[in-house]
């Protein structure tokens, strides 16, 4: 089968909207005017616009022209494809809503996205909505930018008209992990152009992703016009990570004392935060002599029986034996609630919520309970060896860390708590290698998880091997039952590889267009580095990936705005000279990145420390960028489906341009 050349857009919901056909289509002309002009601007959309069969009846070049400039009061500003793209919906939307006023059908638009009409038909939780709500008003209500628009009224959608700009869940994200942004490369307007709203959204998205959230189907148009289930969804994750942020051995070692004679503490340790607080509740359940096992946040709290035992087993003396006695579920969930405001836990559900099995607002219920009262008598001893044990593993716990978010970022179908334990069984590796190099991996050869015979585990991780030897991964000595025995240091070098394939492998294929393919090479990077910051007027340069001179972020800085001159607020920016400025800097570039579009999983002290793995992702995901852009949008090797109509894609008319595009 032929393959031709498909129309990449970095952002994963625009790319959704659109077929490759349609997307091709509108590439086209924008190409077009950036080929007879050198570049598109606002001002050049209205022609191209209203000469599209969806518009043409609708719509006339200056009609055009007056909803852009509601945007936008600069129709000189240069647009990039994505931009071209987004200017397209919105018009397209507007066009439709016009036509149905009329009785008349607007070309090509059977099934287009309704975004105006179809934004409500999702449900939506309105008791979660009030929670976060007031989560939200409890800890940004002091906030300077945001004190002005907070309290949020949880019976209005206040809370989604100011989520728009993109400012709110930037904060809200430094609530969760603070010093995941930097706030200095918010843009905190009080009424931001697009583009800057945008650029919020992006740096939204990607520090996201850098916590833990999994936003591989939300885009940041999606945030820009507040889709309801969608923001929900996304501050759902975020306020769960601030509430999960010490249900670990690190953050609150005590929780040794759950680690039974028949386990080892690194079992504990791999779990994922929501298994830990059930462990600790049935700990604590057992104790109290509650004979059943809580295995969710659901269906098996909704009689509230399992929360009168676990606040009689941690708050005996405001207990009263009236909570057991009971027998009607939605009383007892009243009085469960008022024992837990007597701890001073936040409310964040109803005695409905409980009797209803809310997942999400009883996972928060039981976490604030762990916070206000852990129960655990964990001697000094064995928190001071767990301690010790933290510490000397701080290096292998970060790269941990990246690779983890890094995984789960790819959107693959099996979830990664913790990378040393949960790759042994070689899948989801193999789902990592199936992503990045579609068709790589022989499933056929594969056992799904679980695995009951460690035979099979094997197989798994030698077809792990094999991939990465034909990969050309450095691979001497290393076989299969080395990642099955978990060794930390081959799985981080294979996993350092495997990202390092991948992200030049997306250079390859922008780079296609003008070098014919051939393999990127750090020395190409550190060279289109250099040669960025030289054009750009500064004098900084990089010797290699090691070149301790990084460590002062300047270099990273001069880079950032020789790709994006007002991307950088140089007022803003320190010397490097001390620790300080260093950390300063290097938390400032980290934010600046992503803002532009960059996904990066480093730490500030990543660069401080000059560690070349990462320096090396954060230069080519600058460079991948900045190629992307320049091509409008990026292009990859795209094989069409079967049913394809390959011999005639390029046929499409102007009208099928929004045919396919679904919500």
């Amino acid at each position: 089968m032929s393959s031709f050349e498909g129309v990449l857009v970095s952002d994963p919901w625009l790319q959704s909207q659109f077929t490759q056909v349609q997307l091709r289509t509108l590439k086209s002309k924008y190409v077009s005017v950036r080929t007879q002009y050198g570049r598109v601007t606002v001002g050049d959309m209205p022609a191209v616009f209203s000469k599209l069969k969806a518009f043409i009846d609708v719509f006339s070049e200056n009609d055009i022209s007056a909803m852009l400039q509601e945007s936008t009061s600069n129709m000189d500003e240069e647009i990039d494809f994505e931009s071209f793209l987004r200017a397209y919906l919105n018009l397209h939307g507007r066009a439709s809503i016009k036509s149905k006023s009329s009785g008349k059908k607007l070309a090509g638009s059977s099934s287009f996205l309704k975004a105006s009409t179809t934004t409500f038909h999702h449900n939506i939780n309105e008791s979660e909505k009030k929670s976060y709500v007031q989560h939200i008003n409890k800890h940004l209500g002091e906030d300077k930018f945001l004190k002005d628009y907070l309290p949020i009224d949880p019976s209005t959608n206040a809370l989604f008209d100011l989520v728009k700009d993109g400012v709110l869940l930037c904060k809200l994200i430094n609530v969760a992990v603070p010093n995941t942004i930097d706030e200095r490369a918010i843009n905190t307007k009080k009424a931001p152009n697009p583009w800057e709203r945008n650029e919020n959204h992006t740096l939204c998205l990607n520090s996201a992703k850098a916590i833990g959230c999994t936003v591989v189907n939300i885009g940041t148009q999606d945030l820009v016009e507040a889709r309801p289930h969608l923001v929900l969804g996304l501050i759902s994750q975020i306020v769960k990570i601030q509430l999960l942020a010490d249900v670990n051995l690190k953050n609150t070692p005590e929780l040794v004392e759950l680690v039974d004679e028949n386990e080892e503490v690194e079992e504990l340790r791999n779990l994922a935060p929501e298994k830990v607080l059930l462990k600790w509740m049935n700990f604590h359940l057992k104790k109290a002599g509650y004979t059943k096992q809580v295995t969710n946040f659901s269906s098996d709290v909704k009689d509230g029986e399992a929360y009168a035992y676990l606040l009689t087993a941690l708050a005996p003396e405001l207990s009263t034996p009236d909570a057991l006695q009971v027998m009607d579920p939605t009383e007892r969930a009243n009085m469960v609630i008022e024992q837990a405001e007597k701890l001073e836990c936040n409310k964040y559900l109803t005695p409905t919520d409980i009797v209803e099995g809310s997942a999400n607002l009883n996972l928060a219920f039981v976490a604030e309970i762990f916070q206000h009262r852990n129960g655990l008598n964990a001697t000094e001893t064995s928190k001071v060896s767990y301690a010790e044990m933290m510490e000397d593993d701080d290096q292998t716990s970060r790269e941990e860390r990246c690779f983890r978010l890094w995984i789960n970022s790819l959107g693959i179908p099996t979830h990664c708590n913790n990378v040393f334990e949960d790759v042994r069984n070689g899948w989801i590796i193999l789902e990592v290698l199936d992503k990045v190099s579609p068709g790589s991996v022989n499933w056929k050869l594969a056992t799904k998880p679980p695995i009951k015979m460690p035979f099979r585990k094997v197989e798994n991780c030698n077809q792990v091997i094999q991939i990465g030897r034909d990969m050309h991964f450095s691979l001497v000595n290393v076989a299969g039952n080395d990642i099955v025995q978990g060794n930390k240091k081959l799985i981080i070098a294979y996993l350092w590889q495997l990202m390092r394939f991948s992200m030049l492998q997306l250079l390859r294929n922008l780079r296609s267009h003008s070098s014919e393919g051939k393999e990127i090479t750090d020395t190409d990077i550190i060279q289109w580095a250099n040669d960025k910051v030289k054009k750009s007027g500064k004098t900084s340069q990089m010797e290699s990936f090691k070149d301790k001179n990084l460590a002062t972020g300047v270099f990273f800085l001069e880079l950032l705005s020789a790709v994006e001159p007002r991307v950088v607020n140089w007022e803003v920016c320190r010397a490097g000279e001390t620790d300080e400025d260093k950390k300063m800097n290097a938390t400032y570039i980290i934010s600046v990145a992503r803002k532009l579009g960059c996904s990066i999983f480093l730490l500030p002290e990543d660069i401080m420390e000059v560690n070349q793995k990462m320096i090396l992702i954060l230069t080519a995901s600058i460079m991948y960028w900045s190629l992307q852009r320049k091509h409008g949008g990026g292009h990859h090797t795209y094989t069409p489906p079967v049913n394809a109509p390959e011999d005639h894609a390029e046929e499409a008319d102007d009208e099928d341009v929004a045919a396919d595009a679904t919500e």
